[in-house]
């Protein structure tokens, strides 16, 4: 079977710049597409960029002006956003898979949104964070089961999760039962421990795993930034580093193909083999011949969970029993 190039693309956002990040990651995808890339992949919400004062602040301490200026820089889908991104996939003849921070049009809830496009500039799916981990519930709301989109390509079955969502064994195995070949996992976590639980998942699925992070100095946060001496008030700590990368490309079996790359704008490459996967599974395949449904066995709820719901059931779906009248009391 042929094979293809896949990029995970490292790079820093312009800190609550809808335009600006969304002209950078055009930019970025046609370089990594004029390198060979025909799956790219970018960081978890990388437009407009993290909340990264859900970290360096008290919760809920001063960060109104930030929080209202994430509503107006967060991407309703669809969109100018999703316009722009599908374009560009379109010319670059590229499957994308990018994080963005999400609103309904009429909604100040922010999701965080994995967005999948297609070479043709079609947007194929988007899926929401399930559970937001710690501070990030101050500013994300939950996704639900309607959102958990698989994605066939000519080069195998493409989706993944966001962040510590990897860490959610049911969340990985249903996605497994759908026959992932190619995971992304768009992501914060900057620990060695991270990179393990990308090898494991490539070795549990048996499948390529792309991970991605976002790389961002404390000097790259806009001068003109509100209150930007409050926003990461120790730029010392960590040499400066607000988000250090991590970014990894693993195998089937386990191996890394590119990577770990920190503290540094790059992008990694790594060609992808669908034969390789399916070889792998022919000594583990969670959901086939390793599976023991007779023991085990996954419910998964995929419907929307809309708050409102419009429109009225019909006569045959609602009825209205009388209410009957108590008697006269009676004694004994």
């Amino acid at each position: 079977m042929a094979t293809v190039t896949v990029a995970a693309v490292q790079a820093a956002y312009i800190l609550m710049n809808q335009r600006a990040c969304t002209d950078k990651a055009v930019t970025l995808l046609h370089q990594a597409a004029d390198a060979g890339a025909r799956i790219v992949v970018f960081p978890e919400v990388y437009i407009p960029g993290t909340p990264i004062w859900i970290d360096s602040r008290p919760i809920w301490d001063g960060d109104e002006d930030w929080y209202a200026m994430l509503v107006d820089q967060a991407v309703v889908v669809p969109g100018p956003v999703t316009e722009a991104l599908a374009a560009a996939a379109h010319a670059a003849g590229s499957y994308v898979v990018i994080g963005v921070q999400e609103r309904e049009p009429h909604g100040a809830t922010i999701y965080n949104t994995t967005l999948y496009f297609g070479p043709d500039g079609s947007l194929l799916g988007k899926h929401r964070k399930l559970m937001p981990t710690g501070s990030e519930r101050t500013v994300w709301g939950m996704g639900d089961g309607s959102t958990l989109p698989v994605i066939d390509t000519p080069h195998g079955r493409l989706s993944g999760l966001t962040c510590w969502e990897n860490f959610m064994p049911l969340a990985r195995y249903y996605l497994y039962s759908q026959g992932v070949d190619i995971w992304a996992a768009p992501t914060l976590a900057s620990s060695d421990g991270w990179i393990a639980t990308m090898r494991h998942i490539a070795l549990e699925g048996r499948c390529y795993v792309i991970g991605v992070n976002p790389c961002l100095h404390v000097d790259q946060i806009p001068a003109d930034f509100p209150h930007r001496e409050s926003l990461w008030p120790n730029p010392e700590d960590n040499e400066g580093w607000v988000e250090h990368g991590n970014s990894v490309i693993i195998d089937p079996t386990g191996k890394v193909l590119a990577g770990p790359a920190r503290h540094e704008e790059t992008i990694l490459y790594a060609d992808v083999d669908l034969a390789a996967v399916r070889a792998a599974r022919r000594l583990f395949d969670p959901v086939g011949h390793y599976n023991r449904p007779d023991v085990f066995q996954l419910r998964v709820d995929t419907r929307s969970r809309s708050s409102v719901v419009l429109g009225f059931p019909s006569d045959n779906q609602m009825r209205v029993e009388p209410i009957e009248k108590p008697g006269p009391a009676t004694l004994d």
